[in-house]
This record gives C-alpha cells, sequence and structure tokens, in this order.
C-alpha cells in the first residue's frame, strides 16, 4: 500500500506547481516505523521529515538513503540533537530558537537551513509569526551567520471555507516571492498536507509534507 500510495502522490506532482517549479514531496514520519519509512524510500521518497526530536534521533540510523527533514515544533534544548543531522528545519519560529540554533551551528562549523514558520492564519495553538510579521522577521534571521533562510512554511487552519483557506494560501505565495526578491536562498514554501496539498500547490506551494496519504492512518501508542 505504502509503495503504491508513494508512486501516486509522486506521479501527480511530476508536472511541478502552475508556476512551473518543481514540487518537492516530504514524508512525514510520525509515529512510522523505520520499516514503513525504507517502503516509502525504496519507492521513490528522497525526504523524509519529523515531528519530534526523539523520534528523529531514533530512527536516524535505521533509515537509509533519505534527507532528513525536520517538521515539527522544535524546543531550543533539543536543538543540540538536530545539529549536523538535518538538512531542512522547517519551524524557525521565534528569535529564542534562532539564538540556540546560531550558538549550535557556529560551535559545530556547520550552517543551518531553516525556514521561517508563518501562523497564517493567526490560531493560537499554532506557533509562528504573523503574516505581518513575517518579511521583518525573515529579514532578521538572515542576519544570523550560521543560519541560512530558504523560504517559507506553514499549515492552513482547519475551516470549511475554500475561499479563506485560498485567500491565505495566495497572501503566503505572495510573501514568499517578496522575499524571493532579496534571497536566492528563499527556494521553497513548505505549505500542504494530506487534507490540503492540492489547493497549496494550485496557489503556488512547492514543497508538501504527506503522512497519511502515503502511510495511511497514525496509530497511536494507547496511553497508561
Amino acid at each position: 500500500m505504502i509503495a503504491e500510495n508513494v508512486k501516486k502522490a509522486l506521479a501527480e506532482i511530476a508536472g511541478g506547481n502552475n508556476l512551473g517549479e518543481k514540487i518537492t514531496l516530504v514524508a512525514a514520519t510520525k509515529t512510522r516505523t523505520a520499516d514503513e519509512i525504507n517502503e516509502a524510500i525504496e519507492a521513490g521518497i528522497t525526504d523524509i521529515g519529523e515531528n519530534k526530536v526523539q523520534e528523529f534521533t531514533e530512527k536516524f540510523d535505521l533509515v537509509r538513503g533519505a534527507n532528513r527533514h525536520f517538521i515539527g515544533h522544535l524546543q531550543t534544548n533539543k536543538v543540540k540533537y538536530l545539529i549536523g543531522k538535518t538538512c531542512l528545519i522547517h519551524s524557525l519560529d521565534r528569535f529564542e530558537l534562532a539564538d540556540e540554533i546560531q550558538k549550535r551551528a557556529e560551535k559545530a562549523g556547520w550552517v543551518a537551513d531553516c525556514l521561517l514558520e508563518v501562523n497564517i492564519g493567526s490560531e493560537l495553538s499554532k506557533s509562528g509569526f504573523s503574516r505581518e510579521e513575517a518579511l521583518s522577521a525573515y529579514e532578521k534571521m538572515r542576519a544570523y551567520p550560521n543560519i541560512r533562510m530558504r523560504g517559507l512554511m506553514a499549515m492552513l487552519p482547519l475551516s470549511g471555507d475554500a475561499q479563506y483557506l485560498r485567500e491565505l494560501c495566495l497572501s503566503m505565495r505572495q510573501i514568499y516571492d517578496t522575499i524571493r526578491i532579496s534571497d536566492a536562498n528563499a527556494a521553497y514554501l513548505s505549505m500542504g498536507m494530506s487534507g490540503d496539498w492540492r489547493l497549496c500547490v494550485e496557489c503556488g506551494s512547492n514543497m508538501i509534507r504527506l503522512g497519511t496519504s502515503l502511510f495511511g492512518p497514525r496509530n497511536y501508542p494507547a496511553k497508561e
């Protein structure tokens, strides 16, 4: 099933987005086993993303042949476990986190590729800079010598209002196009998950994060 789902998804995005940009598919591997992830990689997945640092480290040596992304909320005390091991941190959502990444990356002689997380729906339950803060925050992040900004990340809110969601997506693309004017490194607009990725791609996303669409429903461990 996993291999079939992967091949189907890759075929659907093969033509890129409506702006002619290649779409990068990041397999969201939260709660997935190493065997499941390796099956997805064998089927063509080149990029995988973990939400939790513990899972990232536990699976690191068990998974073979993929770029490692970190796509979840990142606590400052967990940054040290990602240094030198991840190709892209999607969730740079505050300056306190940037300070810690800078400190750890400088000590290791490494440059951390990061995306600025934007809270496009202004949701209290989500992290990230507001749309109004995004441009200013992005420029400030570029000043850190051991952080290389690569674009933006966002998660759409849950809403049945398709027009509202489309407007949010388009506003993110506008912000992304603005930062690209002055930053040639801004290669990614990471926006779109299993339930909304097609809309996001229509509006100009060029990186999507799919879990359920590839692996099926998640099986969370029972709480004792």
